[in-house]
């Protein structure tokens, strides 16, 4: 059985080599500051003692304030999983760097996050619609999808 990290292992974890980069612990992951994403995917990944090498899921949250993208990631060789959080800014400012240089299995959940809900990430090389078509108004999974196509 996958042992999954409590949310004060993994502030502890990722704050001894990026002491900025945590906002808060949540239950069973960690809020990070949006701008260490990349930095802090790379460390989970390459270093040979936590081998988080699979990532399980991206997904995405409307709280109507802000977004959470929620990362999911499991270390196989270790028996462990953690999750990540990042929170957007508000509603407008919807860009996230991609991970998916990294991980390839994010190129198909960046482009259903970006597709279903709006939120862009930068440095993906292929991002564009996949469920919808192009031209499509709006992101039918937002909460404010009907305000934001005119509709009631």
């Amino acid at each position: 059985m996958t042992v999954l990290l409590t949310g004060q292992e993994i502030v502890n974890l990722i704050s001894a080599r990026f002491p900025q980069a945590v906002i808060e612990p949540s239950n069973q992951a960690a809020v990070i500051k949006s701008e260490f994403l990349v930095k802090i995917a790379d460390f989970l990944k390459n270093s040979p003692e936590l081998a988080y090498t699979y990532l399980n899921d991206v997904t995405a949250v409307d709280y109507y304030d802000y977004f959470e993208v929620v990362y999911r990631l499991t270390s196989l060789e270790h028996n462990k999983s953690l999750g990540l959080k990042i929170r957007t800014g508000g509603r407008e400012d919807l860009q996230l760097p991609s991970v998916s240089a990294l991980w390839k299995g994010a190129v198909f959940m960046e482009r259903e996050i970006y597709d279903l809900m709006g939120i862009t990430f930068s440095g993906h090389a292929d991002l564009k619609r996949i469920f919808l078509w192009e031209g499509f108004a709006g992101h039918p999974l937002r909460k404010d999808y009907l305000q934001e196509t005119g509709q009631k």
